[in-house]
């Protein structure tokens, strides 16, 4: 139970540590009037969107349910009837698209802080389609183990498998809606330029935190976090 938590206290750290460069660690309920938050350039300050906290009490809460599921996950698997499954190489394929995803969602945040319409689009339809790869490549994995016969009720194994992936997988299909209708606005021509360029912000960072938690998971499958559990134990011990 204690390596469970000092991995836990890992995750919420790297969690607390990301959303406090998204300026989170400001106390908004003891300043009066709008919450304001400096500019990256220059020395304006602009209002921060009601829309974009709540965007992060919902990530907040998303990391808090995934991080319950990987502490029932690791007491798990010290049973006696757990055997590891194989990890599909199409995985590393599903996570370099969504890997690239997010790229392209940073690039076109980027574009669209800066106003370029042009490139946003592309920017917008890359991100778009790689997600869509990402999504459709974990299908077509869930096809190779069950053809292989790793079925859902086989392991308790393949049963945190297809849980965790197809509870990330839900994730990113709502992300999926949300991108899907910016990318729609982005090629309308009355559009405010900037709900545009806050539709695109908050469709980013949804995509770089939902990459973290696969990030997270898919180092669980291939094993790579038992090595940093070992670790703790020995150093526990």
């Amino acid at each position: 139970m204690n390596v469970i938590l000092v991995f836990l206290a890992a995750i919420g750290a790297i969690i607390i540590w990301w959303l406090s460069g998204q300026r989170l660690t400001s106390k908004p309920w003891l300043e009066t009037g709008s919450v304001q938050l400096p500019e990256h350039h220059g020395t304006e300050r602009r209002q921060l969107p009601p829309v974009k906290i709540g965007l992060f009490v919902f990530l907040g809460v998303v990391g808090a349910v995934f991080s319950l599921a990987v502490s029932a996950y690791f007491m798990r698997m010290a049973s006696g009837d757990w055997w590891a499954m194989p990890v599909p190489r199409l995985l590393w394929v599903n996570t370099a698209a969504l890997a690239l995803s997010s790229a392209a969602l940073q690039w076109a945040r980027r574009e669209a802080g800066h106003g370029r319409m042009e490139a946003l689009r592309p920017a917008l339809v890359t991100g778009l389609a790689l997600a869509v790869f990402f999504l459709v490549g974990q299908i077509q994995a869930w096809r190779e183990l069950t053809a292989a016969g790793y079925v859902l009720a086989d392991n308790p194994s393949n049963s945190f498998f297809y849980m965790l992936t197809g509870l990330h997988g839900l994730h990113i299909l709502g992300g999926l809606a949300v991108l899907a209708h910016t990318t729609v606005r982005a090629f309308s021509t009355d559009v405010a330029p900037d709900r545009l360029r806050l539709s695109v912000d908050l469709s980013a960072i949804y995509s770089h935190f939902m990459l973290a938690v696969w990030l997270l998971l898919f180092a669980l499958f291939a094993g790579w976090a038992n090595d940093f559990v070992d670790l703790c134990r020995t150093l526990l011990s």
